[in-house]
């Protein structure tokens, strides 16, 4: 939670899988309203256990409703394409206050041991940075947490 840049009133997850980022989000920020949206219908089921505002969407949809004050995503925007991925961006600064998403990266060296199933279309750290934004704030291996503040 050290990559939010301030205490957020509403809250947009892309991706919200199981719904555990957003369980600690709420946990820090006991007042803040989160919505979730997930492509997968298992997730959506097992997500709203925790989080009641959980939506079946597609990331490449149009997004809810805003202003959001934060929109996050963990592990899932690796599987959008770079122009996908650049869309989202473009979305996102428009409707909200700030982003941060946690996700693999592709490694200049060509390295990284990160295996997931299914699409991927990781891009460095740096290209992800520069599409959104944002910063790097963490960066270990493959994995990476980028924020960008649009106040």
């Amino acid at each position: 939670m050290k990559a939010v840049p301030f205490a957020p009133s509403t809250v947009l997850e892309l991706g919200i899988g199981t719904g555990q980022t957003s369980s600690g989000l709420l946990r820090a920020f006991p007042e803040t309203e989160i919505t979730g949206l997930d492509s997968d219908p298992n997730m959506v089921f097992r997500a709203r256990e925790q989080i009641a505002n959980v939506k079946l969407a597609r990331m490449e949809d149009p997004l809810p409703d805003g202003p959001w004050d934060l929109v996050i995503s963990v592990l899932s925007i690796h599987r959008l394409t770079d122009e996908q991925k650049q869309m989202l961006f473009r979305r996102v600064r428009e409707q909200s206050k700030a982003l941060v998403i946690g996700d693999f990266v592709a490694l200049p060296t060509g390295d990284g041991g990160t295996e997931v199933p299914g699409r991927a279309y990781p891009d460095t750290a740096d290209d992800l940075a520069a599409w959104c934004d944002g910063e790097v704030k963490w960066l270990k291996d493959d994995l990476v947490v980028i924020a960008a503040d649009y106040r």
